[in-house]
């Protein structure tokens, strides 16, 4: 029974649906430290529990991390989820990186390489069956690494296309139309898979720590490294990850699939499935009793096992090579199978993979076509890749993109030297096993660390709000955006739930707590009533009346701004004496804002903004007006092009600070000082563009949290729990912060409800204070 599947998607229309998917990817990375040796640390802790964590866990060693995504709609998300475990884990690590190799760098003896270590009588059952893989297979080759890729159909397309056979008697039902069509893909796989290894094989060199009896079958590449010349895969060569015992196992049907495995198991030739080393796994619904829940619910989704890690990749697999994966996979289902295939074609579609990973590069090695034919891999591919390209165009899907896709690879096709190894190669030659690797994965880890505070598919959320969420990739809680724009999230550790919004707002925290911060007035009252200093002033519902009263003013420092606004919209400061005319300029800006307005007294000194989480201050913050510090030698306007250039400043608060715009309000402040944009500030002057030091307008952030006496942090305290609140942001005014007498030296202008997290964790100048962690920890995750 061999369905023409090409012929039935056209017949059925269903071209738009073979192309839906699901798709997720998981990466081995060894630890290693600033020498490119085998890191012995333990797992760090900042990952929480191997066992429970589904993002970021262990393969075999305790040095050896095992990132691994959800499933995604489309390999551009899951491979941009991937991206954030890794900058996630890259940044995470102390003094380590992550080694970028599939090969493993400097070693020490077999017996000081660590297995996992795992608690629990689930972790003992994972300890003991690693040292049986130790024992049987040794340490050193356990720690080859590399990109696991996950597929599935649409569920739409297969009940579509299941619809669509007519003559119903072939299958039972859908579990074993899928069974059938998985099986098909996995078959296809084994005659064409090789075509990964060609493509995407990256590990020739080995080095001198490495298995002995390897080594001496080598030939000295570098003083320590060793190759075979003609290699393009070390870890799926004859060398490499695979068992011990040449095996068989049917891909013919589920059942003739798992009495195999079974059998093998009886012999104790394999300890269980997972031991079954295939450059393609068929995956069951259930991660336990594999082989039962293949039996009863069929085939689940397909892992394809064959892919190197690229250390030309930052994060160690390209994108159009994950696109193209993609494609292969559509190809394998729609590609005829014109022959059977039993034990001798399974063993010679092995024999061709670790013959080409083993001699690729050799452009005369002939590989086994079958029916007596052989064939270069060169030409091989590029029929394969033709016949790709043919059959999409026949069914109408072959777009730019997956042109594009298909043109990537037919370029590393006609020229050796596009090739990732032949890359590889040339790199070790010039700079050494160890130094090329390292250089490799510290030119990572400081892309990651650029743009460590975004979280990549998710900046249109707040920054606060994608700080958390990485935290919660970080220890391992599953999360759903249940609104988008709301940055309304769904916090599961599978443990309890939390819903949570704009990062800090929580059930932690009541509505009229909420309310009471949102109300200056009503805020002013309550710290007040508590003991704690506010600035002096009145609440105006009228402008006529705010305005009638300049005289009250005139002669003190004043502040006026909105009853209920956030971001600095507003605010106008007066530290001296003001006009008539910019007292009612200002109360018309404050009345634009709110429809009521407060008028206080400015008090002296320098704001700080402290985070208050239950009984802590766990940050604080000093915020500059937007400012430039003068060289000589360019204006304002070259100086402010220059700041804004920095990572951390962009536009939309989707930025730790905010870009500096020479509006008409900076413009009006250079011209109160009696400078403009073109003025050239000498060598060292800073010179201020604002007044107010709102983030929001281009000041900096410069971390006190280390610099503020205890007494302060505990007055932050208090007006926080004085409002009920568990999350807060205070802003306090202090004289001299290094006087610890708070007596006549402070003054709390403000408390807040929703205070932003990203600043304490990105600031100007400063340590980030780890506040996606601390609000987790508050919501007992």
């Amino acid at each position: 029974m061999d369905l023409n599947f090409k012929d039935l998607i056209k017949k059925s229309k269903l071209e738009s649906l073979l192309t839906r998917g699901n798709f997720g990817l998981e990466k081995e990375n060894l630890r290693v430290d600033k020498d490119g040796r085998l890191a012995l640390t333990d797992h760090p802790k900042e990952f929480g529990d191997k066992l429970k964590n589904p993002y970021i866990t262990i393969d075999f060693s305790e040095s050896q991390l095992e990132m691994i995504t959800p499933s995604f709609e489309s390999v551009e998300k899951a491979y941009t989820f991937l991206e954030n475990i890794h900058d996630i884990v890259s940044t995470t690590l102390d003094k380590e990186y992550l080694w970028p190799q599939s090969i493993p760098p400097i070693l020490p003896e077999e017996e000081d390489i660590p297995i996992g270590v795992f608690h629990g009588e689930e972790g003992k059952v994972n300890r003991e069956y690693r040292e049986r893989l130790a024992k049987k297979y040794g340490k050193k080759l356990q720690l080859l690494s590399g990109i696991h890729y996950n597929f599935s159909f649409s569920d739409k397309f297969l009940e579509k296309l299941y619809s669509e056979i007519s003559d119903s008697s072939k299958f039972q039902n859908l579990k074993s139309f899928k069974n059938y069509l998985y099986l098909k893909i996995a078959r296809n796989h084994f005659r064409y898979g090789w075509l990964f290894v060609y493509l995407f094989g990256a590990s020739s060199p080995i080095h001198g720590t490495y298995r002995r009896e390897c080594i001496e079958k080598m030939s000295q590449l570098q003083d320590d490294s060793y190759y075979f010349e003609d290699t393009l895969s070390f870890r799926n060569g004859i060398c490499g990850y695979k068992n011990i015992d040449e095996i068989y196992v049917s891909h013919n049907s589920i059942t003739d699939y798992v009495t195999n495995i079974k059998k093998l198991i009886e012999k104790n030739i394999l300890q269980e499935a997972k031991e079954y080393y295939s450059s393609i796994r068929i995956k069951s619904k259930k991660k336990t009793d594999i082989l039962d829940s293949l039996e009863k619910d069929g085939v689940e989704y397909l892992e394809f096992r064959s892919i190197d890690l690229n250390p030309f990749s930052r994060i160690g697999v390209d994108i159009l090579d994950l696109e193209f994966v993609h494609l292969f996979i559509i190809y394998l289902l729609l590609k005829e199978e014109n022959d059977e295939f039993g034990e001798f074609q399974y063993k010679s579609a092995i024999k061709n993979q670790e013959l080409l990973a083993s001699r690729g590069r050799d452009k005369e090695l002939l590989l086994n076509k079958g029916e007596n034919l052989t064939i270069t891999a060169k030409k091989w591919a590029g029929e394969i890749i033709d016949e790709m390209r043919s059959c999409f165009k026949e069914l109408g899907i072959l777009d730019e993109k997956y042109q594009d896709i298909i043109n990537f690879q037919r370029e590393k096709i006609e020229n050796a030297d596009r090739q990732y190894v032949s890359r590889l190669l040339k790199g070790i030659k010039e700079k050494g096993f160890i130094n090329f690797h390292l250089e490799r994965a510290k030119t990572s880890l400081e892309e990651s660390q650029r743009k460590s505070f975004a979280l990549k598919g998710y900046e249109d959320l707040e920054l606060s709000t994608q700080i958390v969420l990485k935290e919660a990739i970080k220890r391992g809680v599953k999360f759903e955006i249940v609104d988008r724009s709301e940055n309304f999230v769904l916090l599961d550790n599978g443990i309890k739930k939390e819903y949570i919004k704009q990062a800090t707002k929580t059930s932690l925290d009541s509505y009229i707590t909420a309310l009471i911060m949102e109300n200056k007035v009503v805020t002013k009252k309550v710290l007040s009533d508590n003991g704690i200093v506010v600035p002096k002033g009145e609440n105006y519902d009228d402008s006529s009346e705010a305005k009638a009263d300049y005289h009250d003013y005139k002669n003190i420092g004043t502040v006026i701004k909105p009853k209920s606004t956030n971001f600095g919209l507003g605010i106008t400061i007066f530290k001296a004496g003001f006009s008539r005319s910019d007292y009612e300029k200002a109360v018309d800006m404050a009345f634009g804002e709110d429809n009521s307005i407060l008028i206080e007294e400015f008090i002296e000194g320098k704001e700080y903004r402290f985070f208050v989480i239950g009984e802590e201050t766990v940050g604080i913050l000093h915020r500059v007006p937007a400012n430039v510090l003068g060289d000589g030698e360019k204006s304002i306007k070259e100086l402010v092009q220059v700041k804004n250039k920095n990572h951390l400043r962009g536009k939309g608060y989707k930025t730790p600070l905010e870009k500096i715009v020479l509006g008409e309000a900076e413009k009006m402040f250079l011209e109160a000082q009696g400078k403009n944009i073109q003025y050239i500030p000498l060598n060292g002057e800073k010179v201020f563009l604002r007044e107010n030091s709102n983030i929001s307008t281009g000041g900096d952030s410069i971390d006190f949290t280390d610099d503020i006496p205890d007494i302060y942090k505990e007055i932050a305290v208090k007006a926080s729990k004085s409002a009920g609140a568990v999350i807060c942001g205070v802003d306090m005014i202090i004289k001299d912060i290094k006087n610890p007498n708070p007596d006549g030296n402070y003054g709390i202008i403000e408390i807040n409800f929703n205070p932003a997290i990203h600043i304490h964790c990105y600031p100007y100048i400063g340590k980030n204070r780890e506040l996606g962690g601390k609000i987790l920890d508050a919501l007992g995750f």
